[in-house]
């Protein structure tokens, strides 16, 4: 599956937020707080169309979460089928991948490592080993990273130095190697700087 390998200091400086949340792109934001390009330092934020916006928030989401453009466009209309407020429900859908389990769990730095991270196989639910990082846990679900995995020194890293708290809805046991969906997130959990009711419009069109 295709997936941004290119600069990302250069999309989070588009999009006016760090994406993935590397040290790289928060160098970026505070020597160069605008647009790239030839003409980004005179480019004005403020005054942009109502399409550019809905835009920009639909590739904010997409590229936080590392999704394609088919991936997102197929998530939404699965989203926009379910009784509910769509764009929550989208959220929803995006928080409860496995690859963003294991980065909200605090076992990668970040969504691409934790990507990485379950493609190779150091991810278990219920005590299976799952290597699709979109597969969607559910209610109820254990998700463990494998006790050989446990010991890579990235792992040691991200834990001790990071010491990310998961969110209300995951419950850490097992020495904060294990998480257990107690619930499904609601909006006020997920703190990605997204407007989803825009992404909505856009799609609606």
């Amino acid at each position: 599956m295709s997936r941004y390998t290119g600069p990302k200091a250069r999309i989070s400086r588009r999009l006016g937020t760090n994406i993935w949340g590397t040290k790289g792109e928060t160098i970026a934001l505070e020597k160069r707080p605008y647009p790239p390009g030839e003409h980004g330092r005179t480019r004005r934020r403020g005054n942009v169309s109502e399409y550019l916006l809905q835009m920009q928030e639909k590739q904010k989401a997409r590229f936080t979460y590392g999704l394609t453009e088919r991936q997102f466009r197929n998530l939404y209309q699965e989203a926009n089928r379910r009784d509910g407020v769509t764009g929550e429900i989208m959220l929803r859908f995006l928080e409860l991948r496995l690859d963003n389990i294991a980065y909200r769990a605090g076992w990668a730095a970040t969504r691409p490592q934790a990507r990485q991270f379950v493609g190779h196989g150091h991810v278990q639910v219920n005590g299976k080993r799952v290597n699709i990082p979109s597969y969607r846990v559910r209610k109820g679900d254990v998700i463990t990273l494998k006790e050989k995995s446990r010991e890579m020194v990235v792992v040691q890293w991200n834990t001790d130095v990071l010491d990310r708290t998961p969110p209300p809805w995951l419950e850490a046991g097992d020495g904060g190697f294990s998480v257990t969906v107690r619930d499904l997130p609601l909006r006020e959990h997920i703190d990605v700087p997204v407007r989803e009711q825009l992404i909505v419009e856009l799609y609606s069109k």
